[in-house]
């Protein structure tokens, strides 16, 4: 007899077609969903199964070399490998993290930041741990085989120079963007544009395929400056030796092609290694020679004897007197270094006589005086391009009162850099043009902007020539065989109020050959100590190893007879070129 079920056991009939129709009916809609992802909608499945294997990497792109005007490499970008992490992939025990640490020079604790996502900055799939390992220590950090962990290759700027065109060059942070100098002037240029490529990564984040590259990666442009490494290193050497021996604070060079206005050498103290700046000061890495600001001292005089003789309030052989080297004006007086009596406009220049300057600076009209300082550069930047250049500081005419137009004409209350400077004597060197600046080299000479005439040039060429001849300020400027124009200067240092009496800029300015000049050269030393101030004792000589040595350098022809290794003198009816 068969066992008769309860009756709770026994489902209805519609009960059981119900449950079949929702059974058939979820099937449906599983299938035409399906249908539509696949056939219809099928770009969506398709990105999120990527995202989960396929990656975009970035490919860094080659920073473009500077080399020198000779085309020696004065800044590279060598390969190196930075290892970071994917903190959501990274498989390893707390002892594995502390190898990689002690591998790496990092602290633990802050490893373990990083690859857990905590550190700030930290994205999920990506952190870095270090940055630009050595070969070595790149190496030993594939043979931890620690999954999640990787290396990344990128690039190291390298200056085999280092700290002789480091004021120059700049240079570059950790993510190889410039930062100083003309790394951070030419930063679009030299940088380039990264790349991209899409790979295939397994579930540990290891790359296992190469799919396609998106965009290959475009190195940037490669730079030749206008710097001659030869000219570059034989400043450095005696400006060096200088600070060291006249126990300055610091001090600078600037050379200049008197033909092209290109920058052939330039060079501060103290500097840096742009190698290694783990120490560098901020003080170290400022370019003095253009950001820094000082008063020219007589360096400025030539400038007012050529506004005089443009304007034709004097000539060369015009006498003023100087009496017993005092000069009143107002409650002010002005002196003289000498008692000199009566000279000429060019014994003015030859002798460095504030009084004389400043009767011929009185003897013209404001603007005059203005015009000419202006035009020549002064109270502007060069142009030179270079990041944080200063323009000086040159007051409009308006203001001035008769002491300061007088202190003026030798190089009082006015500012300049030593670029300035240096560029400004263009003016004696070219004919009467103030060349541009150039920091690239230049494969044609440009024409600078007529300042003055050339017979005014030529005027006042003749007596720079006299700085350096027996009974100028400056014989120690002289070069074997060559004839120099140059001029000193020797200021107080600006203090509170008024001038420092124990502190000196020294400085000297001046070009050769002087009958076809091919180089102007600046040099200043600040706060000389060890007894000597003048430009003629200090800066002078300095100029006088420089210039022989660049001359040297490039051949260029002697224009006087040497005798027992002093060059003569001219002959009073000889000209000078200008």
């Amino acid at each position: 007899m068969m066992p008769v079920r309860p009756p709770s056991a026994i489902l209805p009939a519609g009960r059981s077609r119900l449950l079949v129709a929702c059974i058939l009916l979820g099937m449906v809609a599983l299938t035409v969903r399906a249908a539509y992802l696949q056939g219809m909608h099928n770009g969506f499945l398709q990105q999120e199964g990527k995202s989960r294997y396929s990656r975009l990497l970035e490919m860094s792109a080659d920073r473009g070399i500077i080399t020198d005007r000779e085309g020696k490499p004065l800044a590279i970008s060598t390969p190196v490998e930075s290892v970071w992490a994917s903190p959501q992939n990274v498989e390893a025990t707390p002892r594995q993290l502390k190898q990689l640490a002690q591998l790496l020079q990092v602290d633990f604790e802050e490893i373990q930041r990083r690859v857990s996502g905590s550190y700030p900055g930290a994205g999920r799939d990506f952190v870095y741990l270090k940055r630009h390992l050595s070969p070595e220590t790149a190496a030993r950090v594939v043979e931890l085989n620690l999954p999640g962990i990787f290396l990344k290759r990128e690039y190291r700027r390298y200056y085999p120079a280092g700290e002789l065109t480091a004021h120059v060059l700049g240079f570059t942070d950790v993510d190889d963007i410039g930062r100083e100098g003309l790394e951070l002037a030419w930063q679009d240029e030299l940088a380039g544009k990264p790349g991209s490529r899409r790979v295939i990564k397994d579930r540990k984040g290891r790359i296992v395929e190469d799919v396609e590259s998106i965009r290959a990666p475009q190195s940037g442009k490669d730079m030749a400056l206008s710097l001659d490494s030869r000219i570059q290193y034989l400043a450095f050497r005696e400006l060096t030796q200088a600070i060291d021996t006249y126990k300055a604070k610091a001090g600078g060079i600037v050379v200049l092609d008197a033909q092209s206005g290109e920058l052939l050498a330039l060079v501060n103290l103290p500097t840096y290694n742009p190698n290694n700046r783990q120490r560098m000061r901020g003080s170290r890495a400022r370019n003095r020679a253009l950001t820094d600001m000082f008063e020219p001292g007589s360096t400025l005089k030539p400038f007012t004897v050529a506004a005089a003789l443009e304007s034709g309030e004097v000539t060369p052989d015009t006498v003023l007197e100087t009496g017993s080297g005092a000069f009143s004006i107002g409650r002010a007086v002005i002196r003289d270094a000498h008692k000199e009596g009566p000279l000429t406009v060019a014994q003015v220049i030859q002798k460095s006589s504030n009084v004389g300057s400043a009767k011929i600076a009185l003897s013209l009209a404001p603007q005059t005086l203005w015009e000419m300082l202006s035009e020549s550069g002064f109270g502007a930047p060069t142009g030179s391009g270079f990041p944080g250049e200063v323009g000086g500081r040159l007051r409009p005419h308006r203001t001035w009162r008769p002491i300061e137009q007088a202190t003026m004409s030798y190089g009082h209350g006015i500012a300049v850099s030593l670029l300035q400077l240096a560029r400004a004597y263009t003016l004696f060197a070219s004919k009467g043009e103030l060349k541009p600046v150039s920091l690239r080299r230049l494969d044609a000479r440009v024409a600078g902007k007529q300042v003055v005439s050339p017979e005014t040039a030529f005027a006042v060429g003749r007596m720079l020539e006299m700085v350096a001849q027996p009974g100028g300020t400056a014989p120690k400027a002289r070069v074997d065989g060559y004839r120099v124009a140059g001029k000193t200067g020797t200021a107080h240092k600006p203090e509170g109020k008024g001038y420092a009496k124990n502190r000196y800029l020294s400085t000297f300015v001046g070009y050769a050959p002087a009958s076809n000049p091919r180089f102007v050269i600046a040099v200043m030393l600040d706060e000389p100590s060890s007894g000597q101030y003048f430009g003629g004792a200090v800066a002078a000589p300095v100029f006088s190893r420089v210039m022989g040595g660049a001359l040297r350098i490039w051949n260029v022809p002697p224009d006087a007879p040497v005798r027992n290794g002093v060059s003569l003198t001219m002959a009073p009816g000889s000209k000078s070129g200008a």
